[in-house]
């Protein structure tokens, strides 16, 4: 992807919600999702002559739609729609970039996108992109992305504990591991992430317990 491309998406990135907040988050997660998915090719999960430059574009622009809160719905158990997330994002590219971006990039990219959420995408790029975006949900990363959709949308710790515990009573990640990768490799990285999230989720459900307690025995 050109410079000017790159500086485009940037500066639309630096603005993290309808309001006109500026911050760093949105550019992070887009370059973070792009290193992942640069880790991955390098992995060899898929053959050589992978399209970089698509990938790269596809990267920065799933991060476009989550400016809007509204993008952020519950949903079940909190997790955001993928195939919503991605239809807006191949929108607002063409919106941003279809003046300064050839058409034949613009529709690569944007094909990537709307087969990333797919059971059986064709595309191998869009197959790497959909786990890199659903290794997302995973992990002490996971989590916190998770209380930050959570905290736009009004609510704090005590919701981020229920998704926790209704996502584990309801065999929530044992479904997301079988159906959510299309490689393995990223379904292992998966599964160690969880397992450290789960730690993590335990401390914070017993922290709030013993404040519960506490709270409880001074009404008392």
């Amino acid at each position: 992807m050109n410079a000017k491309l790159r500086s485009t998406l940037r500066r639309a990135l630096t603005v993290v919600d309808e309001h006109d907040l500026k911050g760093a988050r949105l550019l992070d997660d887009a370059q973070r999702t792009w290193q992942r998915v640069r880790r991955f090719l390098d992995m060899g999960l898929i053959g050589p002559g992978a399209d970089v430059e698509a990938l790269e574009l596809a990267c920065y622009a799933m991060q476009l739609p989550l400016r809007q809160v509204k993008m952020l719905p519950a949903g079940r158990l909190g997790r955001t729609n993928l195939r919503d997330r991605a239809e807006q994002s191949a929108e607002l590219l063409v919106g941003l970039l279809g003046e300064q971006a050839e058409e034949s990039l613009l529709d690569r990219a944007t094909r990537m996108l709307h087969e990333s959420p797919q059971r059986s995408p064709v595309l191998d790029e869009a197959k790497v992109l959909a786990d890199a975006v659903n290794l997302d949900d995973f992990g002490v990363t996971g989590l916190f992305m998770q209380a930050i959709q959570i905290s736009r949308q009004g609510d704090g710790l005590s919701q981020v504990a229920e998704g926790c515990e209704k996502r584990e009573q309801y065999g929530y990640w044992e479904a997301r591991l079988k159906d959510g990768f299309h490689f393995e490799p990223v379904r292992q990285i998966a599964t160690r992430r969880l397992a450290e999230s789960r730690q993590v989720a335990a401390l914070l459900l017993g922290e709030l317990a013993e404040d519960r307690a506490r709270e409880n025995h001074t009404e008392r």
